[in-house]
């Protein structure tokens, strides 16, 4: 919203010496976004007057007609003679009025006028464009002075054209709608300086229904007041006044012409947006209703429609003509030739008017403060006051009939305790320093049953320090207590709040779960990968690149309404998207060794719907109940943690040939993570997408019940996969569930150091090929009993030695007792104990032997 100063001044009598910075600085203070401050004319100095063209004469002989002037510039010029000036347009005649810049004058930019001899002639100053003055873009002639316009030859036009003015530029956030306007941006600066506010909306206006055009309103909650006025005999070729063409401009709007401008200049003072017709247009009552089905509009932009249902519409008997708040449509349009007029003020309903603008993409001036929520008492004076101007400016006759429907929303009444704002604000703020400010804002206050009078000290008796507020109308986003805290904070200033730190409650640090994370996150990168941290959205590409099955329940993805991008609308149902896609992005750029991880939420959709949401307070924590309501309202969100690797695991050197990185790298980052929680893995031969079918592994952990859980897979990604996000050959991936861990998780401990020797034993079984080496290693580690200390596969051999379709697993087993040294009998039954249980669970067979 850009506010001219000299407008503001106008309902507020700022004192004269009060800069426009020390004003934005004030309404900042205030909560309002003040981004800049524009000074109008900034290098403009010298005598700019109003000047009347007297005669002219037309020199011949060059490439366009120029005109040799005599104006009258008064006794600016010193002299009281007419002023002889060469002009190059042509779009004014003698006796017109017209802005002279005379020798000496600098216009904006740096452009010095002189007396200069030109064309053969002596031209004495300058006749001016609006270009040229910078006051817009137009240079297709100089700026020509209404008629009627209230200046003499030889008078400064500087004020006369607001020259001399400061522009506000401020960014009004979606709760404040009503400083979308030069009356709401004014109470703010009154209420800032302590000064009395004017306010333009204070008008006289008649409600009689007699002889107003009929109008009615289908359907409950979309407006909530309807006004119609009409003027007739109205000039369609009255120009708008100077002063009022520059405020718009200032205000960033461009004059049109008088009916519209006059619409666009009450929606800048008062906030309400205002749509004129031309009458003879109309076809029978007007109807204010939602769309139907297949219903069409060609809007002013010369574009056709295609209405939703959820459209508010203007309706008369030929059908729609409006999208309310939004555009009106081509056949009503106010045109050269219009001279009775209807003008439309009304309360529209914001929500149905944001989802309109957003679904047509017409995101309008009107709109704007539609959506935001416009004063819901203002109709009837603002359609007043824009037939009043045209009246007044273009000669119209106003009609006595007035078009009234009300559809009124009861007002809402807020208790409120005067110590709150104080306790939200951690400040102790006297009882009448919150009603001042209740008043300041517009409020109207009752205690006890009656209504104060907030002009005069209040003294809060004993057990009635709760009031009941009703928001002034002009403030629809003033529902709860916490609203009028707000007001009351920021009225009373922000800087006279404490800067203290926050106190943390004694005996509160991280849970259980977010230690486990932390030493998940620690682990993995001391194992050399290096977490990253991606957007939670993807597109359904994604799910095609990792080839998973049309009936994968991966696949059925939430949908956001707003995505950041149009590209990735969906939330991620898993990991490994976002992490190939920055695996592929550094192999792109010359980084193929990589191992990244990210630890994460995924988001799933269920069978059923979502409920809504509850409103949680915020002076306290939420119930167990509201707790349970609010994950019902949302999907369910499962944390994972998952990591990707391609390329060199270790780089070759003088130490020996490179390491790949391959799916037992993948397997082993898993066990990184569950060991982390002081579980243990179990890990066997499974099919999964996107892993390939003969190197994936499922992963499992065993529940204190014996139940056996799948937290995720692991292994070497199917070759289709790596082909389409143009990984590395063989690239790796792991993705486990973290949920599950975390319940299961047991607290750090010490391990036990036995002081005592370890005894070492090898042994190496013959087992079919399609045994499951971690079969082989329960049955050895549940065989060797408690004294074996740790197991660790170190060969695997295939060959015509052992046979063929057969294996050979080698596997170092370390045996320690707490409390002794083992003897060789001890040692040697161990190890029997291992074989022996191997040969009977899966068949091995010592190697050897």
């Amino acid at each position: 919203m850009r506010v001219p100063l000299s407008w503001l001044r106008e309902y507020v009598d700022l004192p004269a010496e009060v800069p426009a910075r020390e004003l934005a600085a004030k309404l900042v203070a205030a909560g309002l976004e003040v981004e800049t401050v524009e000074e109008s004319g900034a290098g403009l100095s010298g005598p700019l007057v109003v000047g009347e063209v007297l005669a002219f004469e037309v020199l011949e002989g060059f490439k366009k007609p120029i005109r040799y002037c005599r104006v009258d510039v008064g006794k600016a010029n010193g002299s009281g003679e007419p002023q002889n000036i060469i002009c190059g347009a042509a779009n004014f005649e003698a006796g017109d009025r017209v802005v002279v810049a005379l020798p000496g004058t600098v216009l904006p930019g740096g452009f010095a006028i002189g007396a200069r001899k030109t064309y053969g002639k002596m031209s004495e100053g300058m006749i001016c464009s609006v270009a040229e003055l910078g006051m817009g873009e137009d240079h297709s002639g100089i700026l020509v002075l209404p008629q009627g316009t209230p200046a003499q030859p030889g008078d400064d036009a500087v004020p006369l054209l607001g020259l001399d003015d400061h522009v506000l530029d401020i960014a009004v956030t979606p709760d404040r709608g009503y400083a979308l306007s030069i009356r709401g941006v004014a109470r703010e600066a009154a209420t800032a300086y302590g000064l009395p506010f004017r306010d333009p909306a204070a008008i006289e206006a008649p409600d009689t229904a007699e002889g107003s055009w009929p109008a009615a309103v289908e359907g409950e909650g979309i407006c909530h007041r309807y006004v119609l006025r009409g003027v007739t005999g109205f000039d369609p070729a009255a120009p708008t006044p100077v002063w009022m063409r520059r405020r718009l401009e200032l205000a960033g709007m461009r004059s049109i012409s008088l009916a519209v401008d006059i619409t666009n200049y009450v929606m800048l003072e008062l906030g309400q947006p205002l749509h004129a017709w031309d009458r003879t247009t109309l076809r029978g009552p007007l109807v204010v209703r939602l769309a139907r089905e297949g219903e069409r509009l060609e809007t002013l932009d010369h574009v056709e429609r295609r209405l939703d249902p959820d459209d508010i519409l203007i309706t008369d008997d030929s059908g729609p003509i409006n999208i309310a708040g939004v555009m009106g449509g081509l056949t009503t349009e106010i045109g050269d030739t219009s001279t009775d007029i209807l003008i439309e003020a009304a309360h529209f309903a914001e929500t149905h008017i944001a989802r309109t603008a957003r679904r047509h993409r017409l995101n309008s001036e009107a709109s704007r403060r539609f959506e935001r929520g416009v004063d819901s008492a203002l109709q009837l004076a603002a359609a007043t006051r824009a037939v009043e101007l045209l009246a007044e400016l273009g000669g119209a006759r106003i009609d006595p009939g007035v078009t009234h429907v009300r559809r009124e929303r009861p007002a809402p009444a807020i208790e409120l305790r005067l110590d709150h704002p104080g306790k939200v604000a951690g400040i102790d703020y006297p009882h009448g320093a919150v009603l001042e400010a209740l008043r300041d804002i517009g409020a109207t206050v009752r205690a006890g049953g009656r209504v104060l009078d907030l002009s005069e000290p209040y003294t809060v008796e004993t057990g009635t320090d709760t009031v009941t507020v009703e928001p002034p109308t002009w403030r629809p986003d003033l529902t709860e207590p916490n609203d009028l805290a707000e007001e009351v904070i920021r009225l009373e200033g922000y800087e006279s709040i404490p800067a203290r730190a926050p106190q943390a409650p004694a005996g509160h640090g991280l849970t259980r779960a977010q230690r486990l994370r932390r030493r998940v996150g620690r682990a993995l990168a001391a194992d050399g990968y290096t977490e990253v941290l991606n957007f939670p959205f993807t597109a359904a590409r994604a799910y095609d690149d990792l080839r998973l099955p049309d009936d994968d329940p991966r696949r059925r993805t939430l949908r956001l309404v707003n995505p950041f991008s149009d590209d990735t609308p969906l939330l991620r149902t898993t990991l490994l998207p976002g992490l190939l896609d920055a695996l592929a992005r550094n192999a792109g750029r010359g980084f193929p060794d990589a191992a990244l991880y990210e630890t994460g939420l995924v988001y799933l959709r269920g069978e059923g719907g979502f409920a809504p949401p509850p409103r949680l307070s915020v002076d306290r924590g939420p119930s167990p109940e509201e707790l349970a309501e609010l994950a019902a309202s949302i999907p369910e969100q499962p944390r994972r943690v998952a990591v990707a690797l391609s390329g060199q695991r270790e780089p070759a050197g003088w130490w020996g040939p490179a390491q790949p990185a391959g799916w037992a790298d993948a397997i082993e980052a898993a066990r990184t993570v569950v060991r982390e929680a002081g579980l243990e893995l179990t890990a066997e031969a499974a099919r999964h997408a996107p892993w390939h079918p003969g190197r994936c592994a499922a992963l499992h952990l065993t529940a204190p019940d014996g139940e056996r859980i799948l937290i995720g897979h692991a292994g070497e990604l199917h070759p289709r996969v790596v082909a389409a996000y143009g990984l590395p050959e063989r690239t790796a991936a792991m993705e486990i569930d973290l949920d599950p861990v975390e319940r299961l998780a047991q607290e750090p401990t010490a391990p036990g150091v036995s002081t005592f020797p370890a005894a070492y034993q090898d042994v190496a079984l013959v087992v079919p090929a399609a045994t499951p080496a971690q079969d082989v290693q329960d049955a050895l580690r549940a065989g060797a009993g408690e004294l074996l200390e740790s197991l660790r596969l170190f060969d695997v051999y295939q060959g015509d030695q052992i046979g063929a379709d057969r294996k050979s697993l080698a596997y170092a087993l370390r045996f320690r007792a707490p409390d002794r040294t083992l003897t060789t009998d001890e040692i040697t039954t161990a190890r029997d104990a291992a074989v022996t249980a191997a040969t009977e669970r899966t068949g091995a067979v010592l190697r050897g032997a």
